[in-house]
């Protein structure tokens, strides 16, 4: 099995150096483990999934004062009292790098962490595989068996079927461990919901209208998108609504972590099926900017990604705050380039006129257009350079 090196690398071990713990948050199966193993090779092991090695540790003082060097703990979120104790662990010593922390639920660690390990704790998030990292290690392939594929480091290093992979991952992750954050009862209209938000994929929720699709109360979706959210399997884009003196939507749009589960949940079983769909214009935007998201939490940059809508229906895809100024970024699946792909950007840049703006389009090749030289039009694959 081939090992892919992940671009964090570099950032979980600069966090390391600079923090007495590092965490390192994820999906299930993004590569935590692994990145943590080959990093912190040398530190004993612990997996909270383990009924035993759980029990072990709930007896948390005794469990910590065995570890002199200190650990890697995997899904440490399941033992909620061994922050507190840890708190006092790495308070008590100055050493750089003694725990490492990994978890699969952003919210219940993050809360944690806030409470208990506030200025103590490196904090990184680690998604699937980026094409970049795909494509550093000879494994890239067409935009089309990228989105369909997702970024899952199992599915590209062994092979294995895309459709049966996802089914199996979306049974036992987020229709069993993912509800029962929250113990969700309900488990058909979970289900449901789920499904329906794929539908919703790069698109601006509308709660109202999931809450009587799904069948449950508007307070009750606010709830199970926070829960998708915090477990990584969507993420919310929040509109950008600085400058222009005019009415922003300020509802966020809907993408999800990984575009093979979400071809999955819409019900493609091949390339081909997804290339034809009308669907597919959605799932190549949900590609390139989750590419963007993890190539900047690669690099350790956390926020700073919005889109941008008015009232008029004027809209730009992504814009990206960028040392102090904005880049607009617009996604179009088509691989000819038209005039009419630029206006959202051309908009933007007459009110940000310190701002640039590219067009990332689903052309093998770079586009040379001569109607605008104030953007860049962009290949799919020169996402890895945004």
């Amino acid at each position: 099995m081939k090992l892919v090196k992940r671009h964090i690398y570099g950032e979980a071990l600069d966090n390391a150096r600079q923090f007495r713990a590092v965490c390192i948050v994820g999906p299930r199966q993004s590569g935590k483990t692994t990145l943590s193993q080959m990093i912190f090779g040398e530190k004993p092991y612990f997996n909270f999934e383990d009924p035993d090695v759980e029990a072990e540790a709930r007896q948390t003082k005794s469990f910590l004062q065995s570890l002199k060097e200190g650990a890697v703990l995997d899904e440490v979120q399941r033992v909620p009292t061994l922050f507190r104790y840890l708190q006092g662990r790495l308070d008590a010593s100055s050493k750089r790098g003694q725990f490492i922390l990994t978890g699969s639920n952003n919210f219940l660690l993050q809360e944690q962490i806030a409470q208990s390990l506030a200025g103590r704790v490196g904090y990184l998030e680690l998604l699937p595989l980026s094409y970049a990292e795909l494509k550093a290690a000879k494994m890239d392939g067409t935009v089309a068996q990228h989105i369909f594929t997702g970024g899952y480091p199992e599915i590209w290093q062994q092979k294995l079927s895309v459709s049966k992979w996802m089914a199996a991952y979306f049974q036992t992750y987020v229709q069993r461990d993912v509800r029962l954050i929250r113990n969700i009862n309900n488990l058909p209209a979970f289900t449901r919901f789920v499904r329906l938000c794929a539908g919703y994929a790069g698109q601006i929720i509308n709660k109202d209208a999931l809450a009587k699709s799904t069948g449950v109360d508007a307070k009750t979706v606010q709830a199970w998108l926070g829960i998708l959210e915090s477990s990584y399997i969507i993420y919310l884009l929040q509109p950008y609504y600085e400058n222009l003196n005019k009415r922003i939507v300020k509802s966020p749009k809907l993408y999800f972590c990984d575009t093979g589960l979400l071809c999955y949940l819409l019900g493609f079983t091949s390339q081909r099926a997804m290339l034809n769909s009308t669907k597919y214009g959605a799932l190549f935007e949900n590609w390139v900017i989750t590419e963007i998201r993890k190539n900047r939490f690669n690099k350790g940059i956390a926020g700073g990604m919005y889109y941008f809508r008015d009232s008029a229906g004027n809209e730009v895809d992504l814009i990206l705050e960028k040392d102090d100024r904005t880049l607009a970024v617009e996604v179009k699946a088509g691989k000819q380039f038209k005039s009419d792909m630029l206006g959202g950007v051309r908009y933007w840049l007459k009110y940000n006129r310190t701002g640039s703006g590219i067009l990332i389009t689903g052309s093998d090749r770079a586009i040379e257009s001569k109607i605008d030289e104030s953007i860049a039009i962009l290949s799919w694959q020169e996402v890895i350079d945004v």
